[in-house]
């Protein structure tokens, strides 16, 4: 029987939190502005924090994630989410390189828009995405278009991240081989899936995360340390906030497969990716471990989870 201690990850953790939206064409606080409008969610209490750079799913707003990045926030963590775009075709290059740019900025820009005695930690810094943001999360840790950053990134999560529209239709640059364990990653990686992604919500339309270019081709490329959860009776969408104003917003409902509500699977993402970047930023897997063990209570049914 393993001894570890855990603590409830799917609560709101113990830090007041603020979102910041940094406009970078209006940004006057600095002479060095982020090259994309960024939200950054933020404990309040001074300290040094972690960061986590998230980056958003196709045609979807940085906002339609607050109360997610807030979770995450709350339990000690710098959360970076830039809008990448607001138009985008299939080609994910541009994203790749703002991604790039937006971490190299860091260094010199952050420090200058948070509240005082808020201090980053550059040493362990994660990177996100859900959907096609997973994918171009993946993209740059793999280094894809020969991109490096001056940063150094510590742990790399995929919410439900998609490579396109089917087997055979990626869109560019294609991040899946579809050989077995052929990421090259000097990082731990977190897959985070939806049982329902891959069903139609339209008859009109493909499912938001199809089979075949979905988070299990994903973890099947990943090496060793690779968690994975599958949350058997929620969609693609169901990380989102509750209220996602604008057609935007109301198509997140009306084109994906939805679950009863969002709140259980985005207090699931919270808590996972929380977890895990406690285990691989601070040293602590008890949360992660309780997880896997079923040592506390997970707010919705997994259908899938593994470890290598």
């Amino acid at each position: 029987m393993c001894s570890y201690s855990f603590s409830n990850v799917f609560d709101t953790g113990k830090h007041t939190t603020e979102l910041l939206r940094v406009e970078s064409e209006s940004y006057t606080h600095s002479n060095v502005p982020p090259p994309k409008p960024l939200l950054i969610g933020t404990p309040l209490e001074s300290g040094e924090f972690p960061l986590v750079l998230f980056l958003h799913g196709y045609l979807l707003y940085n906002s339609f994630y607050s109360q997610l990045i807030q979770h995450i926030a709350s339990h000690g963590f710098i959360v970076i989410a830039p809008q990448l775009y607001t138009v985008a075709g299939p080609d994910t290059s541009d994203e790749i390189h703002s991604v790039a740019a937006i971490t190299n900025w860091l260094s010199e820009g952050l420090c200058k828009i948070l509240p005082p005695n808020v201090r980053p930690n550059f040493g362990k810094l994660a990177l996100a995405g859900h959907s096609r943001g997973g994918k171009t999360a993946f993209a740059l840790a793999l280094r894809k278009l020969n991109i490096t950053t001056n940063l150094k990134f510590s742990a790399l999560i995929g919410v439900d991240p998609v490579d396109g529209m089917d087997k055979g239709k990626q869109t560019p640059p294609p991040v899946l081989t579809y050989v077995p364990h052929s990421f090259d990653f000097d990082m731990a990686v977190l897959v985070i899936g939806s049982g329902l992604g891959e069903v139609k919500r339209n008859p009109l339309f493909p499912p938001c995360a199809p089979k075949g270019v979905n988070h299990e081709n994903f973890f099947n490329e990943c090496n060793k340390p690779a968690w994975y959860f599958v949350a058997k009776d929620y969609g693609h969408s169901d990380m989102l906030d509750d209220d996602t104003k604008g057609i935007r917003g109301k198509a997140t409902y009306c084109l994906c497969k939805n679950g009863e509500s969002r709140k259980p699977m985005r207090r699931f993402v919270g808590g996972v990716v929380v977890a895990f970047l406690k285990a691989y930023l601070h040293g602590d897997k008890g949360d992660l471990l309780a997880i896997r063990d079923r040592h506390v209570n997970i707010p919705v049914e997994l259908k899938f989870d593994s470890y290598v």
